[in-house]
């Protein structure tokens, strides 16, 4: 919700200081130089992204409005592991093929919702342990597969900020655009009284206002919190990642889930103890 507060901070010190400078603020009330300007926004966007990038924008916009994971689902998540592995140390790796292939079903793994929420963390564990079963494949082979795997799914879900941040470049020429035509508007009445004439170029000028300040106010941080959110949520990844590859290496459970917790930036990173006691509690469940 922060974004959220951001924006009001934005929108009130810009207009508030226009108000207090003895503007009048209906003269910044220009809806057809905002169509303009959102109108050919919109318009260049459905130019340069697909439709699946498009509803990934969307997606990634309302995911700013969410915390992100919490040192609690970084804990939950190595908890999650624990209990897998542990699964695989008592029954044998025969003995996880129920969890693997329908993990949606699984009494461990449904405990874990967050988890569940992140279908691509779901897949990549699947399909990771599936070929780890098979025992076919070696520690730096499988190592190499999963930063591939990872290095992929980074770039896709990056695209929809980048396209975003595109659009947001394009504001302050597009407001150039809308002010290039309110002064065409202006000319054509030339002859006309200094009021009309002032309110003419008065709304031309704030087509140039809203282009420049959409971008640098709104639409490029917005991109910006995007590109960020993405680095965060990808240590969910990472952490997953680590874990998994320390199993496929032969640790014992409470090492495997280590390794996970010291890829984590301080900020979510559980205490030694502390995830050791989580680790610890789900066995008395």
């Amino acid at each position: 919700m922060l974004i959220i507060v951001g924006f009001i901070v934005v929108f009130g010190s810009v207009v508030g200081g226009f108000v207090l400078e003895g503007g009048a603020i209906m003269a910044l009330w220009q809806p057809i130089e905002l169509l303009i300007i959102g109108g050919a926004g919109l318009g260049s966007l459905l130019v340069m992204a697909p439709m699946h990038t498009i509803k990934s924008i969307i997606s990634q916009i309302l995911g700013t409005l969410s915390s992100g994971y919490s040192k609690k689902d970084f804990t939950n998540l190595m908890c999650m592991l624990y209990e897998i592995f542990n699964i695989a140390r008592r029954e044998g790796l025969v003995g996880l093929e129920s969890h693997i292939e329908n993990p949606t079903e699984s009494e461990v793994i449904k405990a874990y919702p967050v988890f569940l929420k992140n279908h691509h963390a779901v897949d990549f564990m699947a399909d990771t342990m599936r070929l780890i079963i098979t025992g076919s494949v070696q520690p730096h082979e499988l190592e190499a597969l999963l930063d591939s795997d990872l290095e992929i799914h980074h770039e896709e879900i990056n695209h929809a900020p980048h396209i975003l941040n595109t659009v947001s470049d394009s504001f302050p020429g597009l407001g150039i655009v809308a002010a290039v035509l309110g002064i065409v508007i202006t000319m054509s009445v030339i002859s006309g009284p200094p009021e009309i004439i002032g309110h003419k170029v008065g709304a031309a000028l704030v087509g140039t206002f809203l282009g420049i300040l959409l971008c640098y106010g709104f639409v490029g941080p917005l991109a910006r919190n995007m590109l960020d959110r993405n680095e965060a949520d990808g240590l969910y990844m990472v952490c997953l990642k680590q874990c998994l590859l320390a199993f496929c290496k032969g640790f014992p459970p409470s090492i495997a889930v280590e390794y996970g917790r010291r890829c984590l930036s301080n900020d979510v990173r559980p205490s030694f103890t502390g995830l050791e006691e989580a680790c610890k509690d789900t066995r008395k469940t």
